[in-house]
C-alpha cells in the first residue's frame, strides 16, 4: 500500500462523504474486507479523486450520473450526499437525474428523484 496515497484518499474520502461515515466503514472493516477498504481509499479517493484536472464538484457531477445509470441506489444516496458537500445545488442534481431519464429511462430516473428527495428533506433543502 502506498501510504502517502492513502492518507491523501483519506482526506478526499471524508472530505466527500463525511467524516463519520467513513470512519464507520473503517471501524467495521475486518480481516475479509480490510484490504478492499484499503485499497478503495488509496485507489479511488487517492488516485481518483485527488486529481487536480477535475474539480470535487464536477467529479461528483459524474458520479452521480453514472452511479444512476448503474442504478446502484445505496451509492447513489452516499454520492448525493458528497455532492452536496462539493457544492453541487438542487437544480443542478435535478438536471443530472433528467439526463438520467433521457439516456437510462424514467424508472431509473424516478428512483433517482425518490432518493434525492429523501437526502435534499433531510439536509434542509426542501
Amino acid at each position: 500500500m502506498d501510504k502517502e496515497l492513502f492518507e491523501k484518499g483519506l482526506e478526499a474520502r471524508k472530505a466527500t462523504l463525511g467524516e463519520e461515515y467513513v470512519q464507520k466503514n473503517l471501524d467495521a472493516a475486518d480481516e475479509f474486507n480490510r484490504p478492499f477498504q484499503e485499497a478503495m481509499t488509496e485507489w479511488c479517493w487517492g488516485f481518483g479523486w485527488t486529481d487536480a484536472t477535475i474539480d470535487p464538484k464536477t467529479r461528483s457531477m459524474m458520479n452521480l450520473a453514472m452511479i444512476g445509470a448503474l442504478g446502484k441506489m445505496h451509492e447513489w444516496e452516499i454520492h448525493c450526499r458528497g455532492a452536496l458537500r462539493n457544492g453541487v445545488s438542487k437544480e443542478e442534481i435535478r438536471s443530472i437525474i433528467h439526463v438520467i431519464a433521457i439516456y437510462c429511462g424514467v424508472p431509473q430516473s424516478l428512483e433517482c428523484f425518490r432518493i434525492a428527495r429523501k437526502v435534499l428533506e433531510e439536509e434542509g433543502l426542501l
